[in-house]
């Protein structure tokens, strides 16, 4: 009876996972319109509490677009935007924050009520505590982000948005891992001899988490715009300039091309990669649910290469490269999911 009521109990935690992990998911998408649509840099103040209310009245919203105006980018880049201009992108940036702070709330209350009811399975409780404090740390990490666009050059610093992009994916992996050890705990741990792609699984999926970043680079410099051509990058694979820095290690940090050219070589590495290892595991499974996986994980990459083509040739249009980003983060779901069936599952 302990064991079926456990069990009930594991469900509702997982569903609540679910929920937040797709909010999470929303947040990702959320984050990249504001990117793409330049907003955010709109809010120029960091208000956690008195920030969820937006300006109210005429009055306010001039007050805060003259606040806008003593920023580099209303200076170098927006000089004479309008109020209407200016609500637009605001809305974009406020939405973002707002949505942050409700992913805290409805992550807490629901975590605090099952831990007072006892309904949080031994073992389980530290992990959320993480969660929650890295969601805290995501926060932080966002006005940090903000802040080193509002000094001198109206752009934030690709390292602070690729780290703010990577924190929020790995919140988002570490709920779907939880999610799948709940959903599958009756299932026994596989024994070592069982499980001949597990290492492989999480190096792959160590590896798509790295594609994830260097997409956050590319991103955070614009570097999607220098070559909008595909296969090839303006008239050849390797383009004039690659590595032309001094370090030449800084290039894949700070060089457009490079960035780039990184960018499309490790996307070529993996879809080698994947493909190799889900035709492996389509052919070894023992059970529905790893071919399945198997298929899944093709199925999303093809999706991503296709969005990340599309993305580039018509030179990122917003829409195309917000889904972009959701496509990156569903190729990280599958490979989650089939690295799960290799590591943990019978």
């Amino acid at each position: 009876m302990i064991n079926v009521q456990q069990a009930h109990y594991d469900r509702q935690v997982a569903l609540w996972l679910v929920f937040c992990a797709a909010v999470v998911f929303g947040m990702i998408m959320l984050g990249a319109v504001t990117r793409l649509t330049h907003s955010g840099l709109s809010m120029v103040e960091w208000k956690p509490l008195l920030g969820v209310v937006p300006p109210l009245s005429e009055q306010a919203w001039q007050e805060t677009l003259e606040k806008y105006r003593q920023y580099p980018e209303y200076q170098q880049v927006n000089r004479g935007m309008s109020l209407d201009a200016f609500k637009r992108i605001f809305m974009f940036e406020y939405l973002h924050r707002v949505l942050g702070r409700l992913i805290g709330v409805i992550f807490f209350l629901p975590m605090l009520y099952f831990a007072l009811r006892g309904r949080v399975r031994p073992g389980l409780m530290p992990h959320l505590c993480t969660l929650f404090l890295l969601g805290a740390l995501q926060g932080l990490l966002g006005w940090y982000m903000v802040k080193s666009g509002l000094v001198n050059e109206p752009r934030v610093s690709q390292y602070r948005l690729t780290a703010h992009l990577g924190l929020a994916v790995a919140i988002y992996a570490y709920m779907v891992w939880l999610i799948l050890d709940l959903s599958f705990l009756r299932q026994q741990t596989r024994p070592p001899g069982s499980r001949p792609y597990a290492g492989w699984a999480l190096l792959l999926l160590a590896l798509v988490y790295l594609m994830i970043l260097s997409g956050g680079l590319v991103a955070g410099t614009r570097a999607g715009f220098v070559y909008p051509t595909w296969p090839l990058m303006g008239d050849s694979l390797l383009p004039p300039g690659l590595y032309a820095t001094a370090p030449a290690w800084l290039a894949a940090f700070e060089d457009l091309t490079t960035i780039q050219f990184n960018h499309r070589l490790f996307a070529y590495l993996l879809f080698v990669l994947l493909h190799a290892y889900a035709f492996a595991v389509f052919r070894r499974a023992a059970g529905s649910r790893e071919k399945t996986a198997a298929v899944l994980l093709v199925l999303a990459l093809w999706l991503q290469v296709v969005l990340g083509v599309s993305t580039l040739l018509l030179h990122v249009p917003v829409a195309l490269a917000t889904a972009h980003q959701g496509g990156a983060v569903l190729l990280l779901t599958a490979m989650l999911y089939s690295s799960h069936l290799q590591v943990r599952q019978s």
